[in-house]
């Protein structure tokens, strides 16, 4: 199955120039698939911060809401948004966040 301009236009996609477009649909629905899934874990996060009020479960729902910002950095990259400059900029940053988050709250658990 080859993918198609045609293809790509019916739904929506777009990509950046950079994207190959037979492997951009593959790439979009990486993407969303990644979006989705660190919606419901971030959600979960905060369903989990509501519950017990305590600070590292806050930290670790940050980090969780960093993780999907990250994926809407990838997809606005995806789309052209984002030259690759500020993707790798702002991806290298949201990594480091995550990773900063993880380790207080688990430095600060008793």
């Amino acid at each position: 199955m080859s993918v198609t301009p045609a293809s790509i236009a019916a739904f929506a996609f777009l990509p950046a120039e950079w994207i190959d477009q037979q492997y951009a649909l593959v790439l979009f629905a990486g993407i969303l698939l990644a979006g989705i899934g660190t919606l419901v874990v971030f959600l979960l996060g905060v369903v989990a911060y509501r519950r017990r009020r305590e600070f590292h479960y806050l930290l670790i729902t940050l980090a969780l809401g960093a993780l999907v910002v990250r994926t809407g950095v990838g997809l606005a990259t995806a789309y052209g948004l984002l030259p690759m400059t500020i993707h790798h900029l702002l991806s290298h940053s949201l990594d480091f966040l995550v990773a900063v988050l993880v380790l207080y709250a688990v430095y600060h658990t008793r």
